[in-house]
């Protein structure tokens, strides 16, 4: 299954994320060849992120959202964190501070975007201005629409300066979060990840829903695609985003540049520097 058009929000689209089952599993793999294909996903991720680094002409972001328990970290943990650090970054994007708050509200997301041949891993991100924002009612109606336009203009010119953006929805289910709420409860190494506004936030379970789907629809593009990928199941979530980041990544065509040298001088420099080591020490 090309996990690429099944998970992909085509432009145009209206999203209704109660017709997404997010527990769906393909039929075709179990646990144990998942789990096998994402560890060789990974290897194959990390050589494609090392070519893009040496041949420094492009740029990825790659967006995570997700509602609480939804599998950000878990994803960037399993299948990202396979990145070398060298050319990879993790940008987390909590409630704005003083000084992003004295920006327009795009400011603390364009300071933070990759260099060329870097990829930048936006664990939340730009989006959170129309969803948590919608939610609690932050901003003026008026405004809000407006930034749907903004962020399809801000990613258009991303993508116009090489910068590339692949987005992923992490799709959990109501049952699920609770199901995860509890597993923190009752593991004392998970219980630093339980927050104050979880059961709070649950309570806009509805409310985060239909402020998802104005996103998902409104902001999917050619250029900078949503995947919903559904993720009740942890090792079919990581499955399916390896798989999609990967065949991205390989759509790029990276090549490493060809050298700045004359490789023949050099050789020759070479083998005068090994004759004279081997002379002394002969």
């Amino acid at each position: 299954m090309n996990y690429s058009k099944r998970f992909v929000v085509e432009p145009g689209a209206k999203v209704k994320l109660h017709q997404v089952d997010p527990g769906y599993i393909d039929p075709d793999v179990n646990e144990k060849d998942a789990l096998k294909e994402t560890k060789k996903l990974c290897k194959r991720l990390r050589k494609l992120q090392a070519s893009l680094y040496c041949e420094k002409q492009r740029s990825v972001v790659i967006v995570l959202q997700a509602l609480d328990t939804g599998g950000k970290d878990g994803v960037i943990n399993h299948v990202l964190g396979a990145m070398n650090p060298l050319g990879c970054r993790v940008v987390s994007f909590k409630k704005p501070g003083p000084e992003a708050a004295a920006h327009a509200y795009l400011w603390r997301v364009s300071i933070l975007l990759p260099e060329k041949g870097e990829v930048v891993i936006f664990n939340r991100s730009h989006y959170e201005d129309v969803l948590v924002v919608k939610v609690h009612d932050l901003v003026p109606k008026d405004r809000l629409v407006k930034r749907y336009h903004q962020l399809n203009s801000f990613e258009h010119f991303l993508t116009d300066n090489d910068t590339h953006v692949v987005k992923f929805f992490l799709h959990v289910s109501k049952e699920e979060q609770l199901r995860r709420f509890k597993r923190r409860l009752d593991d004392p190494k998970r219980h630093w990840k339980i927050s104050g506004a979880d059961y709070k936030e649950r309570t806009y379970w509805d409310a985060y829903t239909e402020a998802y789907e104005e996103a998902l629809s409104r902001c999917t593009t050619e250029r900078a695609p949503w995947f919903i990928i559904p993720s009740d199941c942890k090792w079919f979530r990581n499955l399916a985003v390896a798989r999609i980041v990967v065949d991205y990544l390989e759509g790029l065509k990276i090549r490493c540049p060809l050298p700045a040298v004359d490789l023949e001088a050099v050789r020759k420099e070479y083998e005068n520097a090994a004759s004279e080591a081997v002379g002394k020490h002969g």
